[in-house]
């Protein structure tokens, strides 16, 4: 605000219950109540019983699994094409995702599609559990 009241502190002073009224009204359909329970209206996860907290954060392997299992289709439909950068994997990941979307072109010749799918999600997740077995890779930023 300007010193003095100016006309630009009083617009400003105006525009405050409005955004108090926006920023209560967002914030009275989430959350839980004073007791933990769930307020009325608030969003809950798919298949959560209400007012329970959200999960955790998928391990590591699980996530690993579930991105090159998803850009391992896409390069075996032909739809993508990226350095490993592009597509939000590691280089580690990246080396699975070519391993995985080789051998799935073969299986896709040898057995048809479905096959091929399966062994994508079986491959990558073998190869992600291997991976971080240990924990995170500590071989630098990108592994």
């Amino acid at each position: 605000m300007t010193a003095g009241g100016g006309p630009r502190s009083r617009a400003a002073l105006g525009r405050l219950p409005v955004l108090a009224v926006l920023t209560g009204g967002l914030l009275a359909g989430c959350g839980t109540g004073a007791q933990g329970a769930a307020t009325p209206g608030a969003p809950s996860a798919p298949g959560s019983v209400s007012g329970s907290p959200s999960p955790g954060a998928a391990p590591p392997e699980v996530l690993c699994a579930r991105i090159v299992g998803y850009w391992s289709r896409e390069v075996l439909d032909g739809t993508a094409y990226g350095d490993y950068q592009s597509m939000g994997l590691s280089d580690g990941q990246y080396e699975i995702l070519r391993d995985v979307v080789d051998a799935a072109r073969a299986e896709r010749e040898r057995a048809g599609r479905h096959e091929a799918e399966e062994l994508i999600d079986r491959e990558t997740r073998t190869a992600c559990a291997r991976r971080y077995r240990g924990g995170a890779p500590t071989e630098g930023p990108w592994r």
